[in-house]
Protein backbone atom coordinates (compact mmCIF):
# COMPACT_ATOMS: atom_id res chain seq x y z
CA UNK A 1 0.00 0.00 0.00
CA UNK A 2 1.31 3.27 -1.11
CA UNK A 3 2.08 6.44 1.81
CA UNK A 4 -0.19 8.73 0.04
CA UNK A 5 -3.10 6.06 0.19
CA UNK A 6 -2.11 4.76 3.65
CA UNK A 7 -2.44 8.73 4.81
CA UNK A 8 -5.63 9.48 3.30
CA UNK A 9 -7.56 6.41 4.99
CA UNK A 10 -6.29 7.89 8.60
CA UNK A 11 -8.84 9.68 10.55
CA UNK A 12 -9.33 13.07 9.99
CA UNK A 13 -11.41 14.93 12.49
CA UNK A 14 -11.66 18.08 10.25
CA UNK A 15 -13.81 16.58 7.88
CA UNK A 16 -15.65 13.94 10.13
CA UNK A 17 -16.84 16.84 12.28
CA UNK A 18 -19.29 18.80 10.33
CA UNK A 19 -20.47 15.21 9.07
CA UNK A 20 -21.46 14.92 12.90
CA UNK A 21 -22.97 18.52 13.74
CA UNK A 22 -24.94 17.64 10.49
CA UNK A 23 -26.14 14.37 12.05
CA UNK A 24 -26.70 16.08 15.37
CA UNK A 25 -28.38 18.73 14.33
CA UNK A 26 -30.70 16.04 11.47
CA UNK A 27 -31.33 14.69 14.78
CA UNK A 28 -33.08 17.42 16.53
CA UNK A 29 -35.45 18.51 13.87
CA UNK A 30 -36.60 14.83 13.06
CA UNK A 31 -38.16 15.05 16.85
CA UNK A 32 -40.69 17.27 15.48
CA UNK A 33 -40.65 18.73 19.19
CA UNK A 34 -40.73 21.93 21.04
CA UNK A 35 -37.71 22.60 23.31
CA UNK A 36 -39.79 21.17 26.76
CA UNK A 37 -41.00 18.47 24.97
CA UNK A 38 -37.41 17.21 24.23
CA UNK A 39 -36.59 17.83 27.46
CA UNK A 40 -39.60 15.93 28.87
CA UNK A 41 -37.87 12.69 26.62
CA UNK A 42 -41.35 11.93 25.70
CA UNK A 43 -43.51 12.44 29.24
CA UNK A 44 -46.26 14.16 28.59
CA UNK A 45 -46.93 17.66 30.52
CA UNK A 46 -47.02 17.82 34.08
CA UNK A 47 -50.33 19.06 35.92
CA UNK A 48 -48.93 17.79 39.61
CA UNK A 49 -46.06 18.28 41.68
CA UNK A 50 -45.57 14.52 41.94
CA UNK A 51 -45.56 14.18 38.14
CA UNK A 52 -43.05 16.46 38.21
CA UNK A 53 -41.05 14.31 40.60
CA UNK A 54 -41.13 11.44 38.22
CA UNK A 55 -40.08 13.69 35.27
CA UNK A 56 -36.74 14.68 37.43
CA UNK A 57 -35.69 10.95 38.08
CA UNK A 58 -36.89 9.98 34.79
CA UNK A 59 -34.34 12.87 33.05
CA UNK A 60 -31.97 11.48 35.76
CA UNK A 61 -32.14 8.19 34.67
CA UNK A 62 -31.74 9.08 31.02
CA UNK A 63 -28.59 11.02 31.87
CA UNK A 64 -26.89 8.46 33.36
CA UNK A 65 -28.21 6.09 30.68
CA UNK A 66 -26.43 8.67 28.34
CA UNK A 67 -23.17 8.70 30.23
CA UNK A 68 -22.63 5.09 30.10
CA UNK A 69 -23.73 5.03 26.38
CA UNK A 70 -20.93 7.93 25.39
CA UNK A 71 -18.49 6.21 27.98
CA UNK A 72 -19.05 2.89 25.80
CA UNK A 73 -19.45 3.88 22.18
CA UNK A 74 -16.06 6.13 23.15
CA UNK A 75 -14.24 3.56 24.37
CA UNK A 76 -15.37 1.16 21.10
CA UNK A 77 -14.29 4.30 18.88
CA UNK A 78 -11.15 4.57 20.96
CA UNK A 79 -10.33 0.98 19.90
CA UNK A 80 -11.21 1.39 16.58
CA UNK A 81 -9.06 4.03 15.80
CA UNK A 82 -6.21 3.92 17.74
CA UNK A 83 -5.63 0.13 17.79
CA UNK A 84 -6.67 -1.10 14.67
CA UNK A 85 -4.49 -3.41 12.05
CA UNK A 86 -1.42 -1.65 11.21
CA UNK A 87 0.61 -4.37 10.32
CA UNK A 88 0.47 -8.36 10.44
CA UNK A 89 2.47 -8.47 13.62
CA UNK A 90 0.66 -9.94 16.42
CA UNK A 91 0.20 -7.60 19.47
CA UNK A 92 1.28 -8.18 22.53
CA UNK A 93 -1.27 -10.37 24.48
CA UNK A 94 -2.36 -9.96 28.18
CA UNK A 95 -4.47 -12.26 29.90
CA UNK A 96 -6.13 -9.46 32.00
CA UNK A 97 -6.53 -5.68 33.43
CA UNK A 98 -6.62 -5.16 36.67
CA UNK A 99 -7.97 -1.29 36.09
CA UNK A 100 -10.32 -1.98 33.25
CA UNK A 101 -11.78 -4.88 35.19
CA UNK A 102 -12.12 -2.84 39.02
CA UNK A 103 -13.48 -0.42 36.48
CA UNK A 104 -16.04 -2.20 34.87
CA UNK A 105 -17.19 -3.71 37.69
CA UNK A 106 -17.47 -1.01 40.54
CA UNK A 107 -18.87 1.47 38.30
CA UNK A 108 -22.38 -0.45 37.60
CA UNK A 109 -22.62 -0.78 41.45
CA UNK A 110 -22.05 2.49 41.99
CA UNK A 111 -24.52 3.60 39.05
CA UNK A 112 -27.45 0.97 40.19
CA UNK A 113 -27.04 1.97 43.99
CA UNK A 114 -27.12 5.90 42.87
CA UNK A 115 -30.67 5.22 41.08
CA UNK A 116 -31.65 2.73 43.40
CA UNK A 117 -31.60 5.85 46.01
CA UNK A 118 -33.13 8.37 44.18
CA UNK A 119 -36.15 6.13 43.25
CA UNK A 120 -36.81 5.05 46.65
CA UNK A 121 -36.61 8.54 47.61
CA UNK A 122 -39.08 9.13 45.22
CA UNK A 123 -41.57 6.74 46.04
CA UNK A 124 -41.31 7.34 49.78
CA UNK A 125 -43.04 11.03 48.26
CA UNK A 126 -45.02 9.81 45.77
CA UNK A 127 -46.67 7.22 48.45
CA UNK A 128 -47.16 9.75 51.31
CA UNK A 129 -50.58 9.90 52.10
CA UNK A 130 -51.18 11.89 55.12
CA UNK A 131 -50.91 15.88 54.08
CA UNK A 132 -55.04 16.67 54.85
CA UNK A 133 -56.74 15.88 51.07
CA UNK A 134 -59.01 18.82 49.81
CA UNK A 135 -61.20 16.02 47.78
CA UNK A 136 -61.44 12.39 48.20
CA UNK A 137 -62.52 10.03 45.45
CA UNK A 138 -62.45 6.43 45.32
CA UNK A 139 -61.87 4.84 41.89
CA UNK A 140 -63.64 1.87 41.01
CA UNK A 141 -62.16 -0.41 38.53
CA UNK A 142 -64.71 -2.88 37.01
CA UNK A 143 -65.01 -4.66 33.40
CA UNK A 144 -64.99 -2.34 31.29
CA UNK A 145 -65.46 1.03 32.88
CA UNK A 146 -64.39 3.29 35.41
CA UNK A 147 -66.72 4.56 38.87
CA UNK A 148 -65.95 7.37 40.83
CA UNK A 149 -67.23 8.14 43.97
CA UNK A 150 -66.41 11.46 45.84
CA UNK A 151 -66.30 11.03 49.82
CA UNK A 152 -66.32 13.12 52.32
CA UNK A 153 -63.20 11.70 54.04
CA UNK A 154 -60.84 8.86 53.20
CA UNK A 155 -61.93 5.24 52.91
CA UNK A 156 -59.53 4.21 56.06
CA UNK A 157 -61.54 7.53 58.24
CA UNK A 158 -65.06 5.42 57.01
CA UNK A 159 -65.83 8.27 54.82
CA UNK A 160 -69.72 8.21 52.66
CA UNK A 161 -69.90 8.92 49.27
CA UNK A 162 -71.39 12.19 48.57
CA UNK A 163 -72.33 11.45 44.93
CA UNK A 164 -70.78 9.28 41.80
CA UNK A 165 -69.94 9.44 38.40
CA UNK A 166 -70.25 5.61 36.47
CA UNK A 167 -68.99 5.51 32.90
CA UNK A 168 -70.70 3.01 30.58
CA UNK A 169 -67.93 0.57 28.13
CA UNK A 170 -67.67 1.91 24.76
CA UNK A 171 -69.50 -0.97 22.31
CA UNK A 172 -67.13 -0.56 19.56
CA UNK A 173 -64.06 0.41 22.29
CA UNK A 174 -63.01 3.37 20.40
CA UNK A 175 -62.37 6.75 22.47
CA UNK A 176 -65.73 8.26 22.69
CA UNK A 177 -66.23 10.80 25.65
CA UNK A 178 -69.82 10.40 25.24
CA UNK A 179 -69.31 7.03 26.90
CA UNK A 180 -67.01 7.57 29.62
CA UNK A 181 -67.33 8.94 32.73
CA UNK A 182 -65.26 12.18 33.85
CA UNK A 183 -63.32 12.77 36.58
CA UNK A 184 -63.46 16.51 37.92
CA UNK A 185 -60.74 17.58 39.91
CA UNK A 186 -60.56 21.14 41.09
CA UNK A 187 -56.99 23.53 40.29
CA UNK A 188 -54.61 23.91 43.09
CA UNK A 189 -55.86 21.14 45.42
CA UNK A 190 -54.32 18.06 47.10
CA UNK A 191 -56.74 15.29 45.83
CA UNK A 192 -56.03 12.13 47.60
CA UNK A 193 -57.62 8.33 45.47
CA UNK A 194 -58.76 4.84 47.36
CA UNK A 195 -58.06 2.33 44.38
CA UNK A 196 -60.59 -0.76 44.46
CA UNK A 197 -61.37 -3.64 41.80
CA UNK A 198 -64.33 -5.66 42.12
CA UNK A 199 -63.33 -8.29 40.05
CA UNK A 200 -59.38 -8.40 37.98
CA UNK A 201 -56.35 -6.66 38.72
CA UNK A 202 -56.61 -2.73 36.64
CA UNK A 203 -54.09 0.09 36.71
CA UNK A 204 -55.55 3.50 37.26
CA UNK A 205 -53.46 5.72 35.16
CA UNK A 206 -53.45 9.56 34.25
CA UNK A 207 -50.71 10.64 32.16
CA UNK A 208 -50.23 13.97 32.95
CA UNK A 209 -50.44 12.68 36.59
CA UNK A 210 -46.79 11.45 35.60
CA UNK A 211 -47.35 7.66 37.12
CA UNK A 212 -49.77 5.11 37.77
CA UNK A 213 -50.83 2.09 40.02
CA UNK A 214 -52.40 -0.76 40.01
CA UNK A 215 -56.32 -1.61 41.31
CA UNK A 216 -56.16 -5.16 42.69
CA UNK A 217 -59.01 -6.94 43.92
CA UNK A 218 -59.17 -7.75 47.51
CA UNK A 219 -56.40 -4.94 47.99
CA UNK A 220 -56.95 -1.38 48.19
CA UNK A 221 -54.43 1.21 47.05
CA UNK A 222 -54.30 4.82 47.81
CA UNK A 223 -52.04 7.89 46.57
CA UNK A 224 -52.30 11.54 46.45
CA UNK A 225 -51.35 14.35 44.19
CA UNK A 226 -51.37 17.89 44.54
CA UNK A 227 -52.50 19.62 41.51
CA UNK A 228 -50.48 22.73 40.25
CA UNK A 229 -52.51 26.02 39.32
CA UNK A 230 -53.16 27.11 35.87
CA UNK A 231 -53.78 23.50 34.75
CA UNK A 232 -57.47 23.97 33.89
CA UNK A 233 -57.88 21.66 30.44
CA UNK A 234 -59.09 18.31 29.92
CA UNK A 235 -56.97 15.40 29.51
CA UNK A 236 -57.03 11.42 29.26
CA UNK A 237 -56.94 8.29 31.64
CA UNK A 238 -57.00 4.95 30.86
CA UNK A 239 -56.31 1.60 32.32
CA UNK A 240 -52.84 0.43 32.04
CA UNK A 241 -53.11 -3.17 32.62
CA UNK A 242 -54.45 -5.68 29.95
CA UNK A 243 -57.65 -6.67 32.44
CA UNK A 244 -59.46 -8.81 29.33
CA UNK A 245 -60.80 -8.89 26.27
CA UNK A 246 -62.41 -5.31 26.03
CA UNK A 247 -59.28 -3.52 27.68
CA UNK A 248 -59.67 -0.93 25.07
CA UNK A 249 -62.70 -0.01 26.67
CA UNK A 250 -60.96 1.20 30.20
CA UNK A 251 -60.84 4.92 29.07
CA UNK A 252 -62.16 7.61 31.21
CA UNK A 253 -62.07 11.61 31.05
CA UNK A 254 -59.93 14.13 33.37
CA UNK A 255 -61.11 17.57 33.49
CA UNK A 256 -59.85 20.33 35.85
CA UNK A 257 -61.88 23.24 36.53
CA UNK A 258 -60.91 26.31 38.80
CA UNK A 259 -62.14 26.31 41.69
CA UNK A 260 -65.47 28.12 41.71
CA UNK A 261 -66.19 26.26 39.14
CA UNK A 262 -65.68 23.03 40.56
CA UNK A 263 -67.46 23.69 43.66
CA UNK A 264 -70.83 24.70 41.33
CA UNK A 265 -70.27 21.60 39.95
CA UNK A 266 -70.03 19.53 43.54
CA UNK A 267 -73.51 21.74 44.85
CA UNK A 268 -75.13 20.83 41.42
CA UNK A 269 -73.97 16.72 41.82
CA UNK A 270 -74.91 16.44 45.49
CA UNK A 271 -78.31 17.93 44.60
CA UNK A 272 -78.78 15.60 41.79
CA UNK A 273 -77.73 12.74 43.96
CA UNK A 274 -80.24 13.60 46.94
CA UNK A 275 -83.43 14.05 44.52
CA UNK A 276 -82.43 10.63 43.03
CA UNK A 277 -82.16 9.20 46.38
CA UNK A 278 -85.12 10.72 48.04
CA UNK A 279 -87.26 9.26 44.62
CA UNK A 280 -85.57 5.84 45.58
CA UNK A 281 -86.84 6.05 48.86
CA UNK A 282 -90.20 6.91 47.52
CA UNK A 283 -90.61 3.98 45.76
CA UNK A 284 -89.42 1.83 48.32
CA UNK A 285 -92.29 3.24 50.74
CA UNK A 286 -94.90 2.71 48.29
CA UNK A 287 -96.70 -0.89 48.77
CA UNK A 288 -96.79 -3.45 46.18
CA UNK A 289 -99.96 -3.02 43.44
CA UNK A 290 -102.35 -5.52 45.41
CA UNK A 291 -101.58 -4.00 48.94
CA UNK A 292 -101.76 -0.44 47.29
CA UNK A 293 -104.83 -0.77 45.70
CA UNK A 294 -106.50 -2.00 49.79
CA UNK A 295 -104.42 0.86 51.06
CA UNK A 296 -106.04 3.53 48.78
CA UNK A 297 -109.26 2.03 49.13
CA UNK A 298 -108.86 2.61 53.11
CA UNK A 299 -107.75 5.61 53.16
CA UNK A 300 -108.77 7.97 50.48
CA UNK A 301 -112.08 6.73 50.18
CA UNK A 302 -112.11 5.89 53.91
CA UNK A 303 -114.83 7.96 54.61
CA UNK A 304 -117.20 6.95 51.70
CA UNK A 305 -116.77 3.15 52.49
CA UNK A 306 -117.61 4.09 56.03
CA UNK A 307 -120.68 5.84 55.12
CA UNK A 308 -121.75 4.60 51.63
CA UNK A 309 -120.33 1.08 52.42
CA UNK A 310 -122.41 0.50 55.09
CA UNK A 311 -125.25 2.12 53.65
CA UNK A 312 -125.03 -1.00 50.67
CA UNK A 313 -124.30 -2.91 52.97
CA UNK A 314 -127.12 -2.73 54.99
CA UNK A 315 -129.39 -2.89 52.05
CA UNK A 316 -127.66 -6.30 50.65
CA UNK A 317 -129.00 -7.71 54.33
CA UNK A 318 -132.22 -6.26 54.00
CA UNK A 319 -132.74 -8.15 50.60
CA UNK A 320 -130.92 -11.38 52.04
CA UNK A 321 -133.82 -11.02 54.88
CA UNK A 322 -136.33 -10.70 52.44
Amino acid sequence: MSPTRQENRRFNPRRWAPRGAALAVLGLAATGCASNDLTRLGMPEPITNQAERVISLWQGSWVAAFAVGILVWGLIAWSIIFHRKRSEQLPPQVRYNMPIEALYTVLPIVIISVLFFFTARDQAVLLDTDEPADVNIEVVAFQWAWQFNYLDDKKENDGEVLFSQTGVPNPDGTADPSTQTTLVLPEGATVHFDLHSTDVIHSFWVPAFGFKMDVIPGRDNAFQVNLEEDTEGEYIGRCAELCGVDHARMLFNVEVLPQDEYDAWVSEQEQAASEAEAEAAAVEDQPEFGEGTGAEGAGTEGAETDEEGTGFGGADTEENDE
